[in-house]
């Protein structure tokens, strides 16, 4: 079974960066030829995709994502000191996940045959 890291970092609304991400890890947890043990490890604003009660207006549903990857058998942690900095505690997320640490991340990278993130790359040029 193959292992992968998905490691998130932006706000659960705003862009779509945390939307593909959790599509694509559903739909990997979703193959049968090729299974695979995820692991999903929140930062920085992502860590609001935790946070239980959510109702988004219109669209997708992020809490609602992440209660099926946790429904499909993966984990789900998120930084430890993103979450104090933005007020966020344990009793305010989803059921079933779970504040971690830098130590969590590293040993999950460490251990991962895949990594992967979701960022936007913005580039200038120098003259």
């Amino acid at each position: 079974m193959q292992t992968i890291l998905i490691v998130i970092n932006d706000a659960p609304y705003g862009s779509e960066r945390p939307f593909n991400a959790l599509r694509l890890a559903i739909k990997l947890n979703e193959q049968e030829e090729q299974p695979v043990s995820l692991k999903l490890f929140l930062m920085s604003d992502a860590v609001m995709c935790a946070m239980k009660q959510q109702n988004p207006l219109e669209g997708y549903d992020i809490q609602q994502m992440l209660e099926i990857l946790i429904a499909q058998g993966s984990a789900v942690k998120l930084c430890k000191t993103c979450c104090c900095s933005r007020g966020l505690s344990e009793s305010l997320l989803i059921e079933d996940c779970e504040i971690g640490s830098l130590d969590d991340l590293a040993d999950w990278t460490l251990n991962a045959e895949k990594v992967l993130t979701f960022l936007i790359v913005a580039f200038s040029e120098i003259t």
